[in-house]
């Protein structure tokens, strides 16, 4: 399962970081920068990933493939898909050379996530260089292993502030027989309420995306499974290549020029009253929202609902993230601590505090 671009070079990036170590340097830890934008800069000496790169080891009939974090995003998905497997997870990757470190490190997902799961759940261990200067493993390559399985996930999502993640193990599911793409003419509030409705019935939708005039679905299954909500459903056939186009943000929606936030809700949460424009994915979980209001009022209102947000776009607020209660924070810092001690790695891209 090589090729000729495959390379070991874990030695190099654990010498960098004893390096850095030794002279009390931060580090900025990237593959191609793709979702530089996400959180706060980062000021320190780059250690680029993109060399260390391959697939470890594949084997289509156990769904596992193990792979080295410099690796494109787009290389991987092209090896799965010779064998009809695919990431369930649908990670983004804002730009050609995206790297499987990225994906685990802002532990994105796509139009599939409420029905499949997340990164993190796919994830069965990681080798990762801790703040130590030590080259460690954790997890395994079967779910039954789950010997610092914990710790493997914890890095997804962690934008690098924990450890440099060399190599994952991620469990793959293989492809869907059928895929069927529709889209269907109502508002957004009926569109929740039917969304709400369908989650309660064997209905094989994967993807549910609401516009502000329509409704787009994606079907998934057998062939019979997804004839029969087809005839069901009715609506008019959507192209796939919407979906790519929603978890890449090329869509036009994304074009407007106002500020991006990404809101995480409770899925049957009413359209909120914000300013702006608003995209409704994950069948209602995931509110994309294009705005000029101030930080503070957004969160506020979706506190309210008991949701959070972030903001896409880089310089509009100094805690991109969702601010974290006190207690949470103290958790946040114990954790940086005890697996960053001298905070060497991506300082502050999270938040300030770490």
């Amino acid at each position: 399962m090589g090729s000729e671009q495959d390379f070991d070079n874990s030695a190099a990036l654990l010498e960098h970081v004893n390096q850095a170590l030794e002279d009390a340097t931060p580090l900025r830890i990237q593959g191609s920068n793709s979702k530089a934008f996400l959180g706060r800069s980062v000021a320190g000496e780059v250690l680029d990933t993109r060399a260390h790169r391959g697939v470890v080891s594949y084997d289509p009939t156990e769904l596992v493939i193990t792979a080295r974090c410099g690796m494109p995003l787009a290389e991987l998905s092209e090896i799965l898909d010779a064998s009809h497997q695919m990431l369930p997870c649908e990670p983004p990757a804002f730009g050609d050379s995206a790297t499987v470190g990225g994906m685990i490190g802002c532990g994105l997902s796509g139009p599939r996530r409420p029905w499949s799961g997340s990164v993190r759940d796919f994830i069965l261990g990681t080798r990762v260089i801790t703040g130590q200067g030590k080259h460690l493993r954790f997890g395994g390559e079967v779910m039954k292993n789950v010997a610092g399985y914990d710790l493997s996930r914890l890095m997804a999502g962690s934008y690098g502030s924990l450890g440099v993640v060399t190599e994952v193990s991620l469990k793959v599911l293989p492809k869907p027989q059928q895929t069927l793409s529709i889209s269907l003419e109502m508002d957004a509030a009926r569109a929740l309420s039917r969304l709400a409705e369908w989650g309660q019935q064997p209905l094989p939708i994967s993807a549910a995306c609401h516009d502000g005039q329509r409704l787009h679905l994606r079907l998934e299954g057998g062939e019979g499974s997804v004839a029969a909500a087809r005839d069901r459903l009715g609506g008019e056939l959507l192209n796939a290549s919407y979906w790519q186009d929603l978890n890449e943000h090329r869509l036009h929606f994304f074009e407007e020029e106002r500020p991006l936030w990404r809101l995480a809700l409770p899925p049957a949460t009413p359209r909120l009253p914000l300013p702006g424009v608003q995209l409704i994915d994950w069948g209602g979980a995931q509110r994309w929202l294009k705005s000029g209001a101030e930080a503070t009022f957004i969160r506020s209102l979706v506190e309210q609902v008991g949701g959070h947000a972030i903001c896409y776009t880089p310089g509009q607020t100094d805690s991109p993230f969702q601010p974290l209660a006190g207690a949470l924070m103290r958790y946040h810092r114990n954790l940086k601590r005890q697996l960053d001690p001298r905070g060497i790695f991506n300082p502050g891209r999270l938040y300030a505090e770490l």
